[in-house]
């Protein structure tokens, strides 16, 4: 662990406040669970942020955490979603995407879409849960052992409220998945938007395979945004940033299907809160 994470990791000084877990939906997040139950911690809330664009295993996966909560004696699971008036009409980040003609922000090289999707939905729910409590909170946060570079990003005036179960007991990727199918529990993938920009080349291939429909929904996404369709005009951007998907997949299928042996689930969660 890098020195600016142990003394972040070190400022958790907020002891008794509420411990509420930002869950992801992916394999940090439940492991996350798992090892809180474990060790007989039982967390006072779990929120999920809902951007409306997770792929059908990450809202199947949630179900079933939802029912091991109700066996295990958690709290459920509270789904959580955008309340500003716009992203009310919107209803999720990908109508969001259509109606402005825009990528998602991290196509641009920024995290609005998911402060604006993810963090601040889960914000809001726990200041009104807490309201009537008089009391800080703990953010319990899924990054794993080996990814303390993440900790270190932690505003100073933020750290003393945020908590890293996984960093704290040395769990990598590998122990996740381990603890995961020890608890009996099916492992849930990879949580992430269908048309994320951070999605890897051979996991564009999996979508193709796995979710066809929904490919084609991000391709659109992709195609507004490249034709100057809405109100923010042309972009030269791709949905993978400097990569476009649509060419990716073209280039891909005249040149003998570069990937076809890497198309896999790859580790890890996109987009943490």
């Amino acid at each position: 662990m890098t020195p600016e994470a142990e003394r972040i990791m070190g400022d958790l000084t907020v002891r008794g406040a509420a411990q509420i877990v930002s869950y992801g939906g992916g394999t940090n997040s439940a492991a996350m669970l798992v090892g809180l139950h474990q060790r007989g911690e039982r967390p006072d809330a779990i929120v999920f942020a809902d951007t409306g664009g997770e792929k059908p295993h990450t809202y199947g996966h949630l179900w079933t955490m939802q029912e091991w909560c109700d066996r295990v004696g958690f709290p459920a699971i509270q789904i959580v979603r955008g309340e500003q008036p716009q992203q009310r009409k919107d209803g999720s980040l990908e109508n969001e995407c259509l109606r402005l003609g825009l990528l998602p922000s991290k196509a641009y090289g920024f995290a609005s879409c998911s402060d604006k999707w993810k963090i601040d939905p889960q914000e809001r729910w726990a200041r009104r849960w807490l309201a009537n409590r008089g009391e800080a909170y703990m953010k319990l946060i899924g990054f794993h052992a080996g990814e303390d570079f993440r900790v270190a990003k932690t505003p100073p005036h933020l750290a003393k409220f945020r908590r890293y179960p996984l960093i704290e007991w040395g769990w990598d990727y590998e122990d996740c998945q381990r603890e995961i199918e020890r608890e009996g529990l099916p492992l849930p993938g990879k949580s992430a938007c269908f048309f994320c920009p951070s999605t890897k080349k051979t996991e564009i291939l999996q979508l193709r395979q796995r979710y066809p429909e929904l490919l084609a929904r991000a391709l659109e996404i992709e195609r507004k945004a490249r034709a100057g369709e809405g109100p923010a005009g042309a972009t030269q951007c791709g949905l993978g940033r400097r990569l476009v998907w649509v060419d990716f997949l073209r280039a891909h299928d005249s040149q003998g299907q570069l990937f076809a042996d890497g198309i896999a689930e790859c580790e890890g969660e996109a987009c943490f809160t």
